[in-house]
């Protein structure tokens, strides 16, 4: 077998310190960058969103407004579902973006109302309505137990 070298220049006493005091060439640790990713994510989702409303040609606006019309439902539905673990509310949430688009989808069809940008603010809204409720559901507990004690 070839053995390979570390070409990285870091020594493995500098991997293994745990002391945060971030010396030694160490990288941030990945949870550092979650809320950047998820800025850029809803950036992504709210120019998307805009592209379509605003009916802009643009090479991005197809990528961009399906991924609003994926994100915007499933972070609703998230927030709704707070007592989950990460994993299962991120598939419960996904699940529920796709049956939330294809309701709206199919009602507005059926309807003879249907059109893309139509389609954009109904789940736009849709997805206003859910995060909303679930927000007040989750404060109207936290006065109830505020009052009671």
């Amino acid at each position: 077998m070839q053995s390979f070298t570390d070409l990285t220049g870091l020594d493995d006493s500098a991997e293994r310190d745990d002391t945060g005091d971030g010396g030694g060439g160490r990288r941030a640790p990945a949870g550092d960058s979650l809320p950047v990713v998820a800025g850029a994510a809803a950036a992504i989702a709210g120019v998307g969103g805009v592209l379509a409303l605003a009916d802009i040609g643009s090479p991005l606006r197809a990528p961009f407004t399906l991924f609003f019309l994926i994100m915007a439902p499933a972070c609703a539905v998230a927030a709704a579902l707070r007592g989950l673990d990460p994993l299962s509310r991120s598939v419960v949430a996904a699940g529920a973006a796709v049956a939330v688009d294809l309701l709206i989808a199919q009602v507005m069809l059926a309807l003879h109302a249907w059109t893309v940008r139509g389609g954009v603010a109904a789940v736009a809204a849709v997805s206003l309505l859910v995060f909303l409720l679930a927000h007040a559901w989750r404060h109207r507990g936290r006065a109830a137990r505020s009052r009671a004690s």
